[in-house]
C-alpha cells in the first residue's frame, strides 16, 4: 500500500528505498543529460565521484543552505534537494553569505577561469597524454586508476565551482534587463549575448573549413558524395589525395574528436567512431553558403547595434543602474562563453581520458577471459575492477557481468517514472538560484488542450516549418536532410554541427539556458526544449511547426514513419 503523498510508481519500477528517509524526498529524473540507464561504472563515476561529491563541495564552497542527493533507482539516475539542518536564523544567514560569495564568482569568473582552473585542467589532460597505458605493468595501472579518479572527483568540484555562478550570471542578467525594461520578448537579453566564440561553435566551425577543403579536392568530394559515411574513409584511404584529406581529417578528431553521443565514460568518442562525424561533413560538402565564419559576425553585429540602442535607453537612468547593468553584462558574456567551455574540457576532453584508462582494463580482462569483451568492465564497479586486476586472471566476472547486463537491458525497455518520492508541499522558494536551475533545466511541460500541439519552453527564437526527423543517436544522423527539424530526447555538444543542417530543433528536456538552446540561438534556427514527450509524439516524416517564441510544436500533417 503506497504511503500518503508518497508519488505511485508502475508495476514494471517498483523502488525499494534503502535508507527509509529518501522517500521523503521529491526525486527527479536527469532524462537532459542522462536519457539512458546507467551502467555500474558509470554510476560510480557520474552519481558518487561528479555528482554527489562535486556538487556537495560546490555548496560548501558557496556556503548554499541545501545538498543535491543523486541516486540510481532501477539504472536511471535521479536526483533529489535535500536542505540543509539548520535553525531559521542560521538559514538566513547562510542565504546572505550564499548571495555574497556567488556574486563574488561571478565577478572572477573569468579570472579565475584563465588563471587557475583550464591550466589544472589542461595539467591533468597532460598527465594522462604522458602515461604510457598500453606498457604499463598492472601494478603501475593500478596506481594510474587511483590518480585517475582523484583527479575526476577534482574535475568536477571544478565543474560545479564553474556551472552555479556561470548559469546565474546569464540569469540575473536577463531578469535584470527584463526588470529594466519591462520586456515581454523572451530572447531581447540573450541577444546581448549572442555570436561569441566558444568551443562547442568552433568544433561546428573548423569542421565546416574541412568541408571547404574537401570542395577543392575533386577525388574527395566525389568519395564523400557517393559513399555511405561508413564506407568514405576506407575509400579515401585509397588515394594520395585521399590519405592527405584524411591526415586533416584525423587531426581534427585529435583535437575535436574527444566526445561521444552523450555525457559519461561509456560512449565511445568521435576519435573512436568518426562516422557521425564524416556524415556530418557529407552534409556540410552539400551546403552552399557564407558559412559559420559569416554567421557569427552578423550575430556579432546585430549583438552590438542592439547593445548601443539598449546603453542609450540607459542614459537617463542612475548612475547605479547603468553601473549594475554593465557589471551583469560583463559577467553574462563570459558565462554564455564558458557555458559550451567548460563541457568541451571537463566534461568531454577529460572524460575521454578516462575512458581510454577505463578501456585499458577492459582489454586486459577481456584477453584473460574474465570478461567476454572489453565494454564488459562498465559493468563492474571500482572496487571490483581492482580486485580483478589484482587476481587476473583467477576472478572470473562472466556471470557477474551477464546478470548485470540483463538487469540493465531489461529497464531500458521502461518507461521510468519523470519524479519519485514525495512531492514538495509548494512550489521551491523563489530566490535567483532556484529561478536559473529551472532556466537550466525547464519546469514540467505544460499540457496544451489543444490536439496536435506540444508544448515546452522557448529555447530559441523564430518560426519554422519542415518535415520532422527522430533521432535517438548520432549514429542515425544518415536521416537528417538539410531543412529537417532534428526532433531528440536531448543533445549533447557532439550534436551541435547538425544545427547547421536542421531548420530547428525539438528536444524531450531542457530550459531557455540549456545546451541546446544557447546553442540554438548561436546558429540562429529556432529551438522549443523541455517538451516532455516529443519523440515520443512526433513521427519522422511528418510536418511540423516549431515556434521558438511560444514555445510550441505544432503537427501539420500525419503522414509519418
Amino acid at each position: 500500500m503506497q504511503q500518503q503523498g508518497l508519488i505511485p510508481t508502475p508495476p514494471d519500477f517498483p523502488v525499494v528505498w534503502e535508507n527509509p528517509d529518501d522517500e521523503r524526498l521529491f526525486w527527479t529524473r536527469d532524462a537532459m543529460h542522462f536519457p539512458a540507464p546507467v551502467n555500474e561504472l558509470e554510476n560510480e563515476f557520474l552519481t558518487r565521484l561528479a555528482q554527489e561529491n562535486g556538487f556537495a563541495r560546490a555548496c560548501e564552497a558557496y556556503d548554499l543552505p541545501f545538498r543535491i542527493r543523486p541516486r540510481r533507482i532501477n539504472y536511471y539516475l535521479y536526483t533529489a534537494v535535500a536542505p540543509v539542518v539548520a535553525s531559521p536564523e542560521e538559514m538566513e544567514a547562510m542565504g546572505e553569505r550564499s548571495r555574497e560569495r556567488l556574486g563574488d564568482a561571478m565577478a572572477r569568473l573569468g579570472e579565475r577561469w584563465s588563471g587557475e582552473f583550464l591550466p589544472e585542467i589542461q595539467q591533468y589532460l597532460e598527465d594522462w597524454d604522458r602515461f604510457d597505458l598500453p606498457n604499463a605493468s598492472m601494478p603501475e595501472l593500478l596506481t594510474h586508476l587511483d590518480e585517475t579518479v582523484a583527479k575526476f572527483r577534482r574535475l568536477w568540484e571544478i565543474h560545479f565551482n564553474i556551472a552555479l555562478p556561470m548559469m546565474m550570471s546569464m540569469s540575473m542578467f536577463e531578469e535584470f534587463y527584463r526588470d529594466l525594461f519591462g520586456s515581454d520578448e523572451a530572447f531581447d537579453a540573450y541577444r546581448l549575448l549572442q555570436g561569441f566564440d566558444n568551443k562547442t561553435v568552433e568544433t561546428g566551425r573548423e569542421l565546416w573549413r574541412l568541408s571547404r577543403h574537401a570542395l577543392e579536392v575533386p577525388e574527395v568530394r566525389k568519395v564523400l558524395e557517393e559513399n555511405a559515411a561508413a564506407d568514405a574513409m576506407p575509400t579515401l584511404r585509397g588515394s594520395a589525395e585521399g590519405q592527405r584529406f584524411l591526415a586533416e581529417f584525423e587531426a581534427y578528431l585529435d583535437e575535436y574528436g574527444q566526445r561521444g553521443d552523450l555525457w559519461g565514460i561509456s560512449y565511445p568518442t568521435w576519435a573512436e567512431n568518426p562516422t557521425p562525424v564524416i556524415k556530418m561533413l557529407k552534409d556540410y560538402v552539400s551546403q552552399t553558403g557564407g558559412g559559420p565564419d559569416e554567421e557569427q559576425a552578423s550575430l556579432a553585429a546585430e549583438r552590438e547595434r542592439l547593445l548601443a540602442e539598449t546603453r542609450e535607453r540607459l542614459a537617463g537612468y542612475p548612475q547605479a543602474v547603468r553601473e549594475e547593468f554593465e557589471f551583469l553584462l560583463k559577467v553574462a558574456r563570459k558565462g554564455v562563453v564558458l557555458s559550451e567551455d567548460h563541457g568541451f574540457w571537463i566534461d568531454f576532453n577529460s572524460t575521454a581520458r578516462v575512458r581510454r584508462v577505463i578501456m585499458e582494463f577492459g582489454a586486459r580482462f577481456a584477453e584473460a577471459g574474465v570478461i567476454e569483451g572489453t565494454d564488459d568492465v562498465f559493468h563492474l564497479n571500482l572496487e571490483e575492477m581492482r580486485e580483478t586486476a589484482k587476481q587476473l586472471p583467477n576472478l572470473d566476472r562472466r556471470n557477474l557481468v551477464a546478470r548485470r547486463r540483463a538487469e540493465l537491458e531489461r529497464f531500458e525497455g521502461v518507461q521510468s517514472p519523470p519524479a519519485l518520492g514525495t512531492p514538495p508541499p509548494g512550489p521551491p522558494p523563489d530566490n535567483p538560484l532556484n529561478r536559473t536551475m529551472m532556466k537550466f533545466f525547464g519546469g514540467p511541460p505544460q499540457p496544451s488542450g489543444e490536439p496536435g500541439v506540444l508544448r515546452g519552453n522557448p529555447g530559441s527564437p523564430g518560426v519554422v516549418q519542415g518535415r520532422a526527423r527522430v533521432l535517438r543517436s548520432l549514429s542515425e544522423t544518415d536521416g537528417l536532410q538539410e531543412g529537417e527539424v532534428l526532433v531528440a530526447e536531448t543533445t549533447a555538444p557532439a550534436w551541435t554541427p547538425l544545427f547547421a543542417t536542421a531548420a530547428a530543433v525539438v528536444t524531450d528536456t531542457g530550459g531557455v539556458l540549456s545546451h541546446c538552446a544557447v546553442v540554438a540561438r548561436e546558429y540562429r534556427i529556432p529551438a522549443v526544449v523541455g517538451t516532455g514527450a516529443a519523440t515520443g509524439t512526433i513521427r519522422s516524416g511528418q510536418t511540423i511547426e516549431v515556434d521558438g517564441d511560444a514555445g510550441t510544436v505544432r503537427i501539420l500533417s500525419e503522414n509519418g514513419s
